[in-house]
């Protein structure tokens, strides 16, 4: 008597390798919408950093703590989103500190645009810009996504 051979045919094997495509074909969607929803949190994160920055920029220069470096036609927000991150001497300290608004500027992670610094991958909207409007002006009022997708919410990024 011969010994049984053991081990997989052929047909087992191609069941089992059919059952894990099917597998691997149910759970991809869940992983892409994993993963976008991940850079919309990294963007909903970084346009709050960024708009709160520009906000204490604007309180502090109401403050009159800027002295020359005030934004133009004296509007109170940054001439560069650049500004946030630089910073700006006090003029009230004795020594003339930097008040810094940022560590650094976030950038859109929605942006598939390499070679682009992180502050140009943000539109920037003026404050005498018209609402949706994010020609750049003299300031910086606002930031939106340059993405022209639309979020899981059925907002496009733009908006947001």
């Amino acid at each position: 008597m011969s010994g049984a051979q053991k081990g997989f045919t052929l047909i087992e094997m191609m069941v089992t390798l059919a059952l894990l495509a099917t597998l691997a074909a149910a759970a991809l969607p869940t992983v892409e919408k994993y993963s976008q929803r991940k850079k919309e949190q990294e963007l909903q994160l970084a346009l709050r950093q960024i708009r709160t920055a520009i906000d204490r920029y604007y309180q502090v220069a109401q403050e009159g703590r800027l002295g020359s470096e005030k934004a133009i036609d004296d509007s109170g927000y940054p001439k560069e989103l650049s500004l946030l991150e630089k910073g700006v001497v006090d003029v009230t300290s004795p020594h003339g500190a930097k008040i810094y608004f940022l560590r650094r500027i976030p950038r859109d992670p929605m942006c598939d645009c390499e070679g682009r610094s992180n502050e140009e991958t943000w539109r920037i909207r003026s404050s005498k810009s018209e609402p949706g409007n994010y020609d750049r002006g003299k300031d910086v009022y606002d930031v939106a996504s340059g993405s022209t997708q639309t979020g899981l919410n059925g907002v496009p990024y733009a908006q947001w």
